[in-house]
């Protein structure tokens, strides 16, 4: 007898979708759907939209029998297209997803036609916590606490995307961190499209600051929370002294700075300029002396000139930066930023490389300065971890997954840290 396989979930995109990819899997497990593939789409470059369908394709060759349903934030925006594939049979809006009955198999493949179901997420207003037990393959875990985005910048798609600001409730999101706390979980991620408007749509105007603190303080037994990219607009002084104060609150912050020239930040809408940003960062390292940054920066932004371009990139060492993540603009339709005048691809695609340079300098200078020291080690696969700065360092040494170990960094070769248990 034929056995039929459970549903695989592909994820693209960030650690949202990754918590929703989770949250996914265990519906359709539920639901009793089986030989299926879910595609977790991107949308927020072209690239990351090309990939997407390059992947399905892709699989459709690799899984010619399985029924393949794309969801994400690419299809929530372009439904048509995917539908339009003939290696797609069903399409799933970013709210459709989440919804348990929309994986069950009759809801899904019960007509002739396929399946798109797109809702106006432009109208959602309410947030849904959803309980998960666990990330599989993964050492860390996620927590959704909150989604959309209510800011407009003129490059960005994703708030149509995802739709407006919604937060999950604080007693929801300790409930979610207990759970996977219970299941071993020893690392956990705060994460959302906006993390830091979390609370401005609930009772009271809770803050990021004091999500953080009840967490901490309803869960003692979670050794280790961690920020996904916040807003330097919006880190405040409750964010500041939740850092200060909770040492469990890991010393790493992802900055959502995206340029660091004023000029660029104005066309783009931002509401910082670069003076805010410094002056944050000042605050954090005053209260935090041991934090390190991180942050998203947009090469080749439309109107960029050169003047403007070396502003960001002196930036980089002017901020303190150490982890970076650097994207070359990319036009999507229907942003206010397409209309602007381009900047070549080639100029995007030379000055993303030479601020991957200076970023790598950034990181190659802070990661010299970790050798000789012990720092505690979040193992997340087989000889490789991160410590509480969010750096990876292998470990020689067998090392249990998902464990926190302390390691002393003895090296730094071709670019990663090298360590072994301490005794």
């Amino acid at each position: 007898m034929e056995t039929r396989q459970p549903t695989q979930v592909v994820t693209f995109g960030c650690r949202l979708n990754a918590f929703e990819s989770e949250v996914m899997r265990q519906n359709a497990e539920d639901a009793g759907l089986r030989d299926a593939i879910i595609v977790n789409t991107c949308t927020v470059t072209g690239e990351a939209t090309r990939q997407a369908r390059q992947a399905i394709r892709r699989l459709r060759r690799e899984n010619p029998a399985a029924k393949i349903v794309v969801t994400g934030c690419a299809a929530q925006i372009d439904p048509s297209t995917f539908s339009a594939m003939p290696e797609v049979d069903g399409v799933l809006g970013n709210t459709e997803k989440m919804n348990p009955d929309s994986l069950l198999p009759d809801n899904l493949f019960g007509e002739d036609a396929k399946t798109v179901a797109v809702a106006d997420i432009m109208a959602v207003r309410e947030g849904a916590s959803h309980l998960i037990g666990g990330f599989e393959g993964r050492a860390r875990a996620f927590v959704e606490i909150q989604q959309g985005c209510d800011h407009r910048c003129t490059f960005c798609i994703i708030p149509f995307a995802r739709g407006p600001n919604r937060s999950v409730p604080a007693g929801a999101i300790v409930e979610q961190v207990r759970r996977l706390v219970d299941a071993g979980y020893l690392e956990l991620v705060l994460t959302g499209v906006d993390i830091c408007s979390y609370g401005h749509d609930l009772p009271g105007r809770p803050s990021l600051g004091g999500l953080v603190r009840r967490i901490l303080r309803m869960v003692p037994g979670l050794p280790r929370l961690r920020l996904s990219t916040v807003d330097p607009a919006a880190v405040d002084s409750d964010l500041i002294a939740a850092l200060a104060e909770e040492k469990r609150l890991m010393p790493h912050l992802h900055l959502s700075l995206q340029a660091g020239d004023d000029m660029v930040l104005k066309r783009m809408r931002r509401r910082h300029v670069l003076a805010d940003a410094m002056a944050v960062c000042q605050r954090v390292r005053d209260a935090r002396p041991d934090v390190v940054f991180g942050a998203d920066i947009i090469a080749g932004f439309p109107t960029e000139t050169e003047a403007m371009f070396s502003n960001g990139l002196r930036s980089i060492d002017d901020l303190g930066l150490t982890h970076l993540h650097i994207f070359p603009y990319s036009p999507r339709p229907g942003t206010p930023a397409m209309r602007m005048p381009q900047v070549s691809s080639p100029v995007r695609r030379e000055r993303a490389a030479r601020l991957r340079a200076a970023g790598d300098a950034a990181l190659g200078r802070f990661l010299a300065g970790r050798v000789g020291r012990t720092v505690p080690v979040l193992i997340e696969d087989s000889g490789r971890g991160r410590c509480p700065h969010y750096t990876t360092i292998h470990v020689v040494g067998a090392t249990d997954h998902g464990s926190i170990v302390d390691v002393i960094v003895t090296d730094l070769r071709d670019g990663r840290l090298e360590g072994r248990l301490a005794e």
